[in-house]
């Protein structure tokens, strides 16, 4: 198996991946996951009421902040020079739950699918850690890539995206 994951040298031991001979081409991707509460918790940030502030507003700020450091939470990611990162947060009142999604956009040799799962995730957190005194049944799920552009392999989408 080790011969087709990319972080492993032969003889098994993890490396970060040598992408000196990859083109630069533009890279982008794009992830999403959402948080679901309880309707009272949900109301809070729809209002924006919570004590500790504009939950979404922060939470974007955070979503960025956190794609721009990907590579020093992610022990074998190359650090990149983004050049876009987008964060979008929805609403569902049905849910009810708060729907993130990021694109990271960048001119490089290999891709940002990282940064945006990076970034969905802390601003998932973020909206957890503001509203965590009224609400420690949040959960987060469905992070995942949506889709992915540039380099080799191309474009690439979920099936159900």
């Amino acid at each position: 198996m080790t011969d087709r994951l990319t972080h492993f040298d032969a003889d098994g031991q993890a490396h970060m991946v040598d992408v000196a001979d990859k083109s630069e081409t533009r890279r982008v991707a794009v992830a999403e996951g959402r948080i679901v509460m309880a309707p009272e918790t949900f109301a809070m940030i729809e209002q924006g009421s919570a004590k500790k502030g504009d939950v979404i507003g922060i939470a974007r700020i955070a979503a960025i902040q956190a794609a721009k450091r990907t590579a020093d939470l992610v022990p074998l990611c190359h650090p990149l020079p983004l050049t876009r990162v987008a964060v979008d947060f929805a609403l569902d009142a049905d849910e009810p739950a708060v729907r993130c999604t990021v694109r990271a956009e960048t001119v490089g040799r290999t891709g940002v699918e990282m940064e945006a799962l990076t970034a969905v995730q802390v601003g998932l957190l973020t909206i957890y850690d503001m509203c965590k005194a009224v609400d420690r049944g949040m959960r987060m799920e469905g992070i995942r890539l949506l889709e992915k552009l540039g380099g080799k392999s191309g474009h690439w989408r979920a099936d159900d995206a």
